[in-house]
């Protein structure tokens, strides 16, 4: 497992601990599931500008053989 080192406040420190003991789970858990949720985002952010982009250049990238 890789390791990441983030920095945080003191409040959204407390928060996050706040948070994972009124879960009964981990700062480290929520940490994660945040930074999942993020980059799902992401992909899915950039798979529709892909799209979008490949949807309007479709006759020029058929002319390329792409």
């Amino acid at each position: 497992m890789n390791e990441l080192i983030i920095r945080l406040s003191a409040a959204e420190c407390a928060e996050l601990a706040d948070l994972a003991d009124a879960t009964g789970s981990t700062p480290e858990e929520h940490a994660a599931a945040a930074v999942r949720e993020h980059l799902r985002r992401e992909r899915e952010q950039v798979g529709a500008a892909a799209a979008r982009l490949a949807r309007q250049h479709a006759p020029l990238l058929k002319r390329l053989g792409a």
